[in-house]
């Protein structure tokens, strides 16, 4: 399973480079080793809902047409897609592709909303909340991380052989592409009221999974909503932190 990659939709505009070299050439590097091994092993790696760019069909699904990018985050992790569809079609490699959308919980990224949101509210400090270009809300899919681990089993429970060995291909093998998501899109300033509640450019305004395809193939279905998953996760972060005293960095 290959979950690594530059992450971000703003970062990109301070340095592209970087998501090329993770994103695509060293995915690529993951896939010349794997094509070569004998036998050749099957992969699941991370996408992103972000492939699906200004797509305005709601919910996104994986039927989507997907060439209208938002950020250079987006177009490398589905240049990221394009290739692994080739290594999968040339060298026989049994690829799964994951579009994650908006994961959230104990031990995620800094730099996400619900994480700088929490930091600032233990703080007491006012928190920013932007809208879309045309003044829209912006919502997302959040997805609670033990739904997203779950999804990620599911889909190494259900993965298949490669077909080739030391870089030859013998037959077609298994190319799969699902959205894990939450089903649920919530605007951001609802997460920010759900967060005040609690006991102590790149972006798109809108993501909506559609996960039928995952739930068919291995038992998809996320149980956790935005509340009870926040919860957990200031109740980590509380923990971890001191109530936001040591979480300048």
């Amino acid at each position: 399973m290959h979950l690594a990659a530059q992450v971000g939709v703003r970062y990109a505009m301070q340095n592209p480079k970087s998501y090329i070299h993770s994103n695509i050439a060293g995915f690529v590097n993951v896939l010349e080793v794997c094509k070569n091994a004998n036998p050749q092993p099957a992969i699941i790696w991370a996408s992103s809902s972000s492939v699906y760019g200004l797509n305005t069909e709601v919910p996104f699904s994986e039927k989507d047409r997907m060439d209208q990018p938002a950020s250079l985050y987006a177009a490398s992790k589905k240049a990221g897609e394009e290739i692994a569809r080739t290594y999968n079609h040339i060298y026989g490699l049994s690829l799964t592709g994951l579009r994650f959308f908006t994961v959230y919980g104990p031990w995620g990224r800094p730099d996400m909303a619900y994480f700088f949101f929490t930091k600032d509210i233990l703080k007491r400090k006012p928190i920013p909340v932007f809208e879309s270009g045309n003044h829209g809300t912006v919502a997302r899919d959040f997805t609670y991380i033990d739904d997203i681990v779950k999804g990620c089993l599911g889909a190494l429970d259900t993965t298949e052989k490669s077909t080739g060995s030391g870089g030859k291909k013998k037959g077609d093998a298994q190319f799969r592409i699902f959205n894990l998501g939450n089903t649920s899109p919530v605007p951001v300033s609802d997460l920010v009221s759900i967060l005040e509640k609690l006991p102590r450019n790149g972006d798109v305004p809108f993501t909506h999974a559609n996960i039928s395809l995952a739930q068919r193939e291995f038992g998809y279905k996320p149980t956790t909503d935005l509340q009870t998953g926040l919860k957990k996760f200031v109740r980590w972060y509380e923990k971890y932190y001191g109530s936001g005293k040591k979480s300048d960095h």
